[in-house]
């Protein structure tokens, strides 16, 4: 058998052999109260030439790429899961952490990087710019699940999904200005201004146009949305960084938008979409575990140095710059004291890292072992106690309601028409009526009740209850007064708004 085959089926069987093991691990993580990014980073750690042999990786340009493109589908799928009227109470406090938090906890870090490492100036600055940030992937993979208020969840999910553009360009504007000298920082300044303005404004144009589409097209099978829901995360990604905007800032913002509006097959894509996610997840971490030796990671000096860092980044850095930025906000204390614990380092920070390695600089592999351990000690210690202090501190929110039991949703193909889900709140027009009272759209029909996590066969007769997840088959022309009766609340009579 020719060579390159057997070396594409052996690839085949470790690539397997590595996503099984990711999912497996998920499992363990959950149990133990570890974040999953720790084993996926572990296994690749042991899979690598230090520990096992099995595969010798030293490349960081391909780690560069593949990091940045799981970052495009994590980002993505983050923001079509965030909701918007719970995001709109905390876009300024988010926006404070992701700007001035940032700066004020790179700034910080630069100081002990300089004390600790013995970096010059510049290279200091740079390594508080690659850790200064909260990590989109790290926040959204320990937060789902917990039931975490949603004011608090809010303020860090936008906060790490808007956050990393400020990073990034920290990063390369410190490279520019080591690598070139005369470089201008008035330049730079304005390019920061210009990266955030394109982002923000392709980010809704991509959004809007992406809504549009996925509304107006209809092919041939439903397993086609979600692909082509991620094709247009990717553009965004593309055309704004092409365009010299940011773009990851560009694919969260149009996620939101498209997470947040009525579109065609949307439990398909947002399904497809969470699984993607982590299937980039499980393969960005373990090829930043292949990348880093353990040999040169857990060396004496190496250990002291990041511990060192780790401790004044999540005891004081991190602190400083979330009480700092959100001066006079209405955050108590202990929802600070939150905020500053919550402050997760992930992938972002050892992407970042293998900048300076592209770039040649002095001393580019001190620094990324340095961050690669900041990272492991951030994940490992605040990331596996951010529940447990949620619950010290009586800042849980009330227990999410999912349905026990959902409904797969079949491929309709070119019949024009989708599976709804909703779900009946108390103040709905239509609770405490039978089906048979309520006047659906013509060619709709309720297919499915799930009450109490049981299944329930509808009939004429069938009452709606508060709770009640419906499933309705609709045709997709009636769906906008579909939509309308389902969110219609219910009128109180006069004499009952005199009695309150």
């Amino acid at each position: 058998m020719p060579e390159h085959v057997i070396s594409t089926d052996s690839f085949i069987l470790l690539l397997a052999f590595l996503f099984i093991v990711g999912v497996i691990t998920t499992r363990f993580s959950t149990r133990l109260g570890v974040p999953s990014l720790i084993f996926f980073i572990m296994v690749g750690m042991v899979m690598g030439s230090d520990v096992l042999g099995i595969i010798y990786f030293d490349n960081a340009a391909v780690t560069q790429m593949i990091g940045v493109i799981a970052l495009v589908i994590i980002l993505f799928e983050g923001g079509l899961q965030t909701n918007l009227k719970d995001v709109r109470p905390v876009i300024i406090p988010s926006l404070s952490l992701a700007t001035v938090g940032v700066l004020i906890t790179s700034g910080i870090v630069a100081v002990a990087a300089k004390m600790i490492l013995g970096l010059d100036w510049l290279e200091a600055i740079l390594f508080g710019a690659i850790v200064g940030s909260t990590d989109a992937a790290a926040v959204f993979a320990v937060l789902k699940g917990h039931n975490i208020s949603s004011k608090l969840g809010s303020t860090l999910e936008a906060e790490s999904g808007s956050n990393d553009p400020m990073a990034v360009f920290l990063t390369v504007a410190m490279i520019e200005l080591i690598t070139i000298p005369d470089a201008s920082i008035l330049k730079l300044i304005g390019d920061f201004f210009l990266q955030m303005g394109l982002g923000l404004i392709l980010g809704v144009i991509f959004g809007k146009v992406a809504v549009k589409a996925l509304n107006s097209i209809n092919l041939d099978s439903s397993g086609l949305y979600p692909v082509f829901a991620t094709a247009f995360a990717l553009l965004t990604y593309g055309v704004t960084t092409f365009l010299n905007g940011s773009g990851l800032l560009a694919v969260y913002i149009a996620a939101i938008i498209i997470g947040n509006a009525e579109i065609a097959y949307r439990h398909s894509i947002f399904r497809f979409t969470e699984g993607f996610a982590w299937m980039m997840q499980i393969l960005m971490f373990v090829i930043l575990g292949l990348l880093v030796f353990p040999s040169e990671l857990f060396n004496p000096a190496i250990l002291i140095q990041g511990i060192l860092i780790s401790v004044i980044l999540m005891l004081v850095a991190r602190p400083v710059a979330v009480f700092l930025s959100t001066i006079k906000m209405d955050y108590s204390q202990k929802e600070r004291i939150f905020l500053s614990w919550a402050g997760l380092k992930g992938a972002v920070p050892i992407i970042l890292a293998t900048f300076p390695l592209l770039a040649g600089i002095e001393d580019s592999h001190q620094i990324f072992n340095v961050v690669f351990f900041v990272v492991l000690t951030s994940a490992l210690i605040q990331g596996s106690t951010i529940p447990m202090l949620a619950n010290k501190l009586g800042l849980n929110g009330p227990k999410k309601t999912i349905p026990m039991q959902s409904l797969e949703l079949i491929s309709l193909g070119k019949a024009d028409a989708e599976m709804i889900e909703y779900e009946m709140e108390s103040d709905n027009a239509i609770v405490g009526k039978t089906l048979v009272d309520i006047p659906f759209p013509e060619g709709t029909l309720v297919n499915a009740i799930i009450r109490n996590g049981k299944l329930i066969a509808p009939t004429g007769n069938t009452v709606i209850m508060t709770g009640d997840f419906l499933y309705i088959l609709s045709e997709r022309k009636n769906k906008p007064k579909l939509k309308k009766l389902l969110k219609e609340k219910a009128k109180y009579s006069q004499d009952a708004l005199d009695l309150k």
